[in-house]
């Protein structure tokens, strides 16, 4: 897929991602946490932290530029029953896959979880910037995980 398609397709989940009406959940698969798939509830764009509160943010990975067919939802750093998981509350960091990653596999792995996106970034696989792309989710924002249905 060309990268312009794949920034249109992220844009796209990520759209109803965010924009999904507040009270409607959706319950389909929309972000990755945990190795698992969530649905969720728009809510809020939300201000940016202060240093007393932006521990109570948790990273949400948007992947711009995956060449894999099964396709990439958000990643996010932690989901419901995970101790780390702060209700909802996110910080959009945009994700690239390097020249390296893309050689050393060719098709890329879809990522599913924090450790995933580690473990790349590590590999110097991934390119990561906190902060979110032109037409991309609000930096921070609002929206519970809801098990997928």
């Amino acid at each position: 897929m060309s990268r312009i398609a794949l920034l249109l397709l992220g844009s796209f989940l990520m759209t109803s991602l965010v924009h999904a009406n507040p009270g409607q959940p959706n319950f389909m698969p929309a972000l990755w946490g945990d190795g698992e798939v969530w649905g969720t509830k728009g809510t809020t764009t939300l201000p940016a932290p202060t240093a007393n509160n932006l521990q109570s943010f948790d990273a949400l990975y948007v992947v711009t530029n995956s060449n894999n067919p099964e396709g990439q939802l958000p990643v996010s750093e932690a989901a419901p029953g995970n101790p780390a998981y702060n209700g909802g509350r996110w910080f959009t960091h945009t994700v690239e896959w390097t020249e390296a990653g893309f050689l050393d596999h060719g098709i890329v792995p879809v990522l599913t979880s924090y450790e995933d996106i580690q473990y790349h970034e590590s590999m110097n696989h991934l390119v990561i910037t906190p902060g979110s792309f032109p037409d991309g989710p609000p930096v921070y924002f609002q929206c519970p995980l809801l098990p997928v249905k």
